[in-house]
């Protein structure tokens, strides 16, 4: 096995939770099957609007070696012009896309849209795709211990039963924060863009990861997080006719950084990033960003992306062992970094 071969060996779509094969695979199957009986839908129609996802993604693209140059998932159907929302990494970057609805074959799609801040991708079929339309959803009404359905493509026997264990905020190493994701438990084996649907059938939220503290604290679950449906009204029209959100974008330092026994530790550096440059180091600690104490993932973005947009210099004050260094950080746009088919 080549040591690339071996690097990706037990992910999925760039992703390697520790143990998660046997612990999700596990927990989809003790979970109870949803029935038709049980919900007030149709079920195979509502299953059918979830599509197969296919990406090609070039070997120099720069998320490449990170999340692969193969990523598959799902798409939900959203309209009848056959206009897909996914989860936005599988077709970051992507010069090809198929989506496949039922047992019919394999439709080409265009990217239209990727957004970094919602984490949202939506691609659209160029033939036609044998699948309903979803019906939108809201989020927000979702309750703690609410049963939902978790779909993946495959109809029945690619869905499971869950409930919704949290919601609350959540913040990525990879400069990425959501005001309130939706949690549920148990986890889907296959997350990628799968479906978080509403009892009433509607789509409530997008896979984007499995987590291993759904529910944090002693009784912590194993489960996935969701993008909530209620991000994408405010941007869709934005989405369609620019490819992304016209907010102006946030500014992006290239800098990987994990909460640790309460400290901001920088886990890694992405290559050339504006981090970089300003000499941050894999093992440096977060204390400050300008002249304010930052002890969060959460807190910290929002300091840094509270002094202006990309192009702005983020004075960061980090410890380096027992010295304290200050290193001013001129951001960048994280879009300039893509090989994105649009111009955005």
């Amino acid at each position: 096995m080549s040591e690339e071969d071996e690097e990706s060996k037990g992910r999925i779509n760039g992703h390697r939770p520790k143990g998660l094969l046997p612990l999700a695979l596990s927990a989809a199957l003790s979970a109870t099957p949803a029935t038709a009986e049980q919900l007030n839908f149709d079920i195979d129609a509502v299953l059918s609007a979830v599509v197969r996802l296919h990406a090609e993604i070039p070997a120099d693209a720069y998320t490449a070696s990170i999340l692969g140059t193969e990523r598959e998932g799902h798409g939900i159907v959203i309209d009848d012009s056959g206009l897909v929302l996914t989860i936005g990494y599988l077709v970051m970057e992507a010069m090809a896309v198929s989506l496949q609805a039922g047992e019919g074959p394999p439709v080409p799609a265009e990217v239209v849209a990727y957004d970094y801040d919602s984490g949202f991708g939506l691609v659209r079929a160029m033939g036609r795709l044998e699948a309903q339309a979803i019906s939108i959803g809201q989020s927000a009404e979702l309750a703690i211990n609410e049963p939902v359905l978790v779909a993946g493509f495959g109809g029945r026997s690619q869905t499971i039963g869950a409930l919704v264990v949290s919601k609350r905020e959540f913040a990525g190493y990879w400069e990425y924060l959501l005001d309130e994701a939706i949690f549920t438990s148990p986890p889907h084996p296959n997350w990628g863009g799968t479906a978080l649907i509403g009892t009433d059938g509607s789509l409530r939220g997008v896979g984007s990861l499995y987590v291993e503290d759904a529910r944090p604290g002693a009784s912590a679950l194993p489960g996935n997080m969701f993008v909530p449906i209620d991000l994408l009204q405010p941007i869709l029209a934005d989405l369609l006719t620019q490819g992304r959100a016209a907010s102006a974008p946030r500014p992006w330092l290239g800098m990987f950084t994990a909460e640790n026994e309460g400290r901001l530790e920088v886990v890694g550096i992405a290559d050339d990033a504006p981090a970089a440059r300003a000499g941050i180091k894999p093992g440096d600690v977060v204390v400050k960003v300008g002249d304010d104490v930052v002890a969060d993932l959460a807190g910290m973005y929002r300091r840094i992306w509270a002094i202006g947009p990309a192009g702005a210099k983020i004075p960061l004050t980090v410890l380096r062992g027992s010295i304290a260094l200050t290193l001013e950080v001129v951001s960048e746009d994280r879009y300039r970094r893509l090989k994105l088919q649009r111009s955005y």
